[in-house]
């Protein structure tokens, strides 16, 4: 069977023009592909977030610890925040019993909550604290995230004792305050 040469070059342009759209539709889904890449959610950290303390009326001896993702990407706020008031040499232990189900995910302008116990008629070796650095946990909880945030703690300190502890990322301030 023989070819004409208007057939021959009819079909070499037609299978060059299927390439090129074929080519063009890899390149716009890789390039499609290239924003959402940059838009992957990222681990909270001081440097996505800005914390602020407030002092809460009820339950007594708590304050209230608010995360708000400044960055423009989502984050992940994972377990709880490591606390260390004043020049404390231990972080302030952690609430087991205030796990959420998920964790805790902030799009932009949205805010995470923690809860903070300072003291307790149980409590020892309570003293006044005027300074708090908030660092992030990890994925794993094993450590934290990138450098502390410090939080602006009330007017003349808040006392705090060895019953202190802070709950785990809640997504709203009622659920924070709840222990």
């Amino acid at each position: 069977m023989r070819f004409s040469t208007k057939s021959t070059a009819a079909a070499a342009a037609l299978t060059a023009a299927l390439s090129l759209t074929a080519l063009g539709s890899t390149a716009s889904a890789a390039s499609a592909a290239t924003p959402a890449a940059k838009a992957a959610p990222v681990t909270c950290s001081a440097a996505t977030t800005k914390v602020t303390v407030e002092e809460v009326s009820r339950p007594i001896n708590h304050l209230l610890l608010k995360a708000k993702n400044t960055g423009t990407k989502t984050c992940y706020a994972y377990s709880a925040p490591f606390l260390r008031f004043g020049e404390a040499q231990a972080p302030t232990p952690w609430l087991e019993a205030s796990t959420p189900q998920a964790v805790v995910t902030l799009k932009p302008g949205q805010t995470a909550y923690a809860g903070i116990g300072t003291s307790s008629p149980e409590g020892s070796d309570g003293y006044q604290a005027h300074s708090l650095d908030v660092l992030f946990s990890n994925r794993a909880a094993s450590g934290s995230v990138g450098a502390p945030a410090a939080a602006k703690l009330p007017s003349g300190g808040v006392y705090v004792d060895s019953s202190a502890f802070v709950t785990y990322w809640q997504t709203s301030a009622a659920d924070a305050l709840v222990w």
